[in-house]
């Protein structure tokens, strides 16, 4: 990154991924891959795109720092941590040395992939024939939402919220694997861009995804490649990809019905009782609408950051736990989804999701939520609530509510945005989501922290050093 972002990007063309027999997704990058042998076929593309979301597989990004790890820190959602690793981001003291580390880690980090998806990309249309069926229009739809979902996080980052300034400068939209130095856009344009973007994937997906179309797909068949469409960024994520964008632009007319597409499409379910009383579905799988493979999350995750046993684990008090469920301890969440310390560690709570299922099917092992159905349901109540049909807002967070063994409740609490804020908390714990809605609203306080966010301008990160030394890029904040 000493010259320009795509300087630092462009080495990873030869990181796109070799898959095994039957797991599309379980890869170990390639090395020095020529471009034009991995894309002289069919499976050389399925390759390159599997390699994109196995480079999502990071701890510098989404097996840790954007979901339960630095993001989690400065959404204040933990009561300990890896003080040595955190003491300054919890203080959101960007220019210390570690929190520097980690912003350049997510920055470098989501422009590999993007890199590796510009690469597929610029190949996939000189040679239409070499694709079967639907897989042209599946492998295309799927680069781009890819796109679109790494520079949406990237300018949750390092762009200012909407309610800010939506005409600040923020960060470059890289649309192809070059050496040319992208201009550094708008927060407003960033968004534009990644709309474009959905848009043309959501044309792509829409008549040619089996989790749309309904067509069965068997391991026999293809190696399996469209089986497990939630491990894909497929035509319904990227409809909750735009409702998640649109919210963020303030369309909210926009994320209301992208939001309604994904919740009437019938396609995703609660989790039951069942499967989390027997330890089967604890990251919610079925209510899954993207997630990442990650098979070493066992070990990489769960034993060494949700531990009792580790020094490095997160965890909450359960004085601290009971407070963010409103001590209603039948929530299942509540119930299923912690687990208590021992010893000198017994008032600790450690989260479960990321525990290794009991089951032995695949289909509740190993994923790491990115996207879930029920913040559908949480856009679609806010956005009910925007428009002043506060009782429509009631009946669909009542809906997410008794999904999860909770009262009905008779009326929206006064505040509602505190409220909606403390659902995210509970519904999203681990996942990276809180600290965003803090942003998207711009609220002052973050709770459990002592700092004025909005006048401190805690919710933006600086550029890396070497983006603004090197290309003097525009102040993003």
């Amino acid at each position: 990154m000493k010259r320009n972002i795509l300087v630092a990007i462009c080495c990873l063309i030869g990181g796109v991924a070799l898959t095994s027999c039957n797991d599309w997704l379980n890869v170990q990058p390639r090395s020095q891959v020529d471009d034009k042998e991995l894309f002289e076929s069919e499976s050389g593309f399925k390759e390159a795109l599997s390699g994109v979301y196995s480079s999502m597989v990071s701890s510098n990004t989404y097996t840790k720092e954007m979901t339960y790890g630095f993001i989690g820190i400065l959404g204040q959602e933990w009561d300990y941590y890896y003080a040595t690793q955190y003491d300054d981001a919890i203080a959101y003291d960007y220019e210390a040395a570690l929190p520097t580390n980690i912003i350049r880690g997510i920055w470098s980090g989501n422009y590999s992939a993007i890199a590796n998806a510009n690469n597929l990309l610029a190949h996939i249309d000189d040679n239409p024939n070499l694709f079967s069926r639907d897989n042209h229009d599946v492998i295309k739809g799927e680069a781009l939402a890819l796109r679109a979902f790494l520079h949406f996080d990237l300018l949750r980052c390092f762009g200012v919220s909407f309610a800010v300034n939506a005409e600040q400068p923020s960060i470059p939209y890289v649309t192809a694997l070059t050496y040319h130095v992208f201009p550094q856009l708008t927060v407003h344009e960033v968004a534009d861009a990644i709309a474009k973007d959905l848009d043309a994937a959501e044309a792509l997906l829409k008549n040619s995804d089996p989790i749309v179309t309904g067509r069965s797909i068997t391991e026999s068949m293809d190696n399996g490649y469209l089986a497990n469409r939630q491990l894909h960024l497929n035509y319904y994520a990227v409809k909750a990809l735009q409702a998640r964008l649109y919210m963020w632009t303030g369309d909210y007319q926009k994320a209301y019905d992208a939001a309604c597409e994904v919740i009437d499409s019938k396609k995703f379910t609660w989790a039951t009782v069942t499967n989390l009383q027997a330890g089967y579905d604890l990251t919610l799988a079925s209510e899954h609408l993207f997630a990442l493979n990650n098979l070493t999350m066992t070990n990489d995750v769960a034993k060494t950051y949700f531990s009792n046993d580790s020094p490095n684990s997160f965890a909450v008090t359960r004085e601290r736990l009971l407070n963010y469920f409103n001590n209603a301890t039948q929530d299942y969440r509540y119930t299923f989804l912690f687990k208590a310390g021992t010893a000198t560690h017994a008032a600790n709570r450690y989260l479960k999701k990321y525990d290794e299922s009991a089951s032995t099917s695949s289909y509740y092992r190993y994923k790491m939520p990115l996207m879930r159905h029920s913040e559908m349901y949480l856009i679609k109540s806010e956005v009910e609530y925007r428009q002043g049909d506060t009782e429509r807002a009631r009946a669909t967070l009542n809906e997410l509510r008794v999904a999860r063994n909770l009262t009905r409740l008779s009326v929206l609490p006064a505040d509602f945005y505190q409220e909606l804020i403390h659902e995210y908390r509970r519904e999203f714990l681990g996942e990276g989501q809180l600290f965003f809605l803090y942003k998207r609203l711009n609220r002052p306080t973050i709770l459990f922290s002592l700092v004025d966010a909005v006048a401190e301008k805690v919710y933006t990160f600086p550029l890396p050093l070497s983006e603004t030394e090197s290309i003097e890029r525009q102040p993003n904040k």
